[in-house]
């Protein structure tokens, strides 16, 4: 049972966060302020101060939200798409990821876009960005152990899947999987930011292209 003061605390930090949201959509990350976030809920900076140390506390509770969210949409992407072929569960991925970008561009430039000079995000968000990651490599055709001479490329990749709790994976799938990610992310990054406005072609014509480029690999 949560105590009527947990409750209010738990409601002020979501009105905050929602503001907070607003702002970002509007003016990007240099638009979110702590005092703005206060005057528009009647209290005073100083108040707001005992619900977030200050804006970088902010940030990572928008970050954390934002990372348990996409992962949240990519899990559950994942147990829809488990009977399907390889090749399907990987299309589908691909579309549920680039669905949740332009849904939400402004979280989606949050966790991809150019990072915040002097932020340094806590490792809990960086296990929580783990999540799409891991989705994704449970969608793979993904046997365990490997197979021949491993590179120090190789040895690198299998210590931060083991470091993320992936046990013992392939670094032939590991490195598919930061490929494909690596990839979508880039054409993704590019719409979202309307860098092929002034191109004049479809972009999700060309994320389509990419995704069966990387099914066909």
């Amino acid at each position: 049972m949560t105590t009527r003061r947990e409750r209010y605390r738990e409601e002020t930090r979501d009105e905050a966060k929602r503001i907070a949201l607003e702002q970002l959509a509007e003016h990007g990350l240099e638009g979110v302020s702590v005092n703005a976030i206060a005057k528009r809920m009647g209290v005073t900076g100083p108040a707001l101060y005992r619900y977030f140390k200050g804006r970088d506390d902010l940030l990572d509770a928008l970050i954390r939200d934002a990372w348990n969210d996409l992962g949240q949409a990519m899990e559950d992407c994942a147990d829809r798409a488990r009977s399907m072929s390889a090749k399907d569960r990987v299309r589908e991925f691909g579309e549920e990821f680039r669905a949740w970008a332009l849904a939400q561009p402004h979280r989606y430039l949050l966790l991809f876009g150019t990072p915040v000079p002097g932020y340094h995000a806590p490792e809990d968000t960086i296990m929580a960005a783990h999540r799409t990651t891991s989705a994704f490599l449970g969608m793979l055709d993904a046997p365990g152990g490997t197979t021949g001479q491993e590179s120090t490329l190789d040895r690198q990749l299998v210590g931060w899947a083991r470091s993320r709790g992936e046990g013992d994976v392939a670094p032939a799938v590991l490195m598919s999987a930061v490929r494909a990610f690596t990839r979508l992310h880039g054409v993704l990054s590019l719409e979202v930011s309307g860098q092929f406005g002034p191109m004049g072609f479809d972009p999700a014509l060309l994320y389509r292209a990419e995704l069966d480029s990387l099914i066909d690999d």
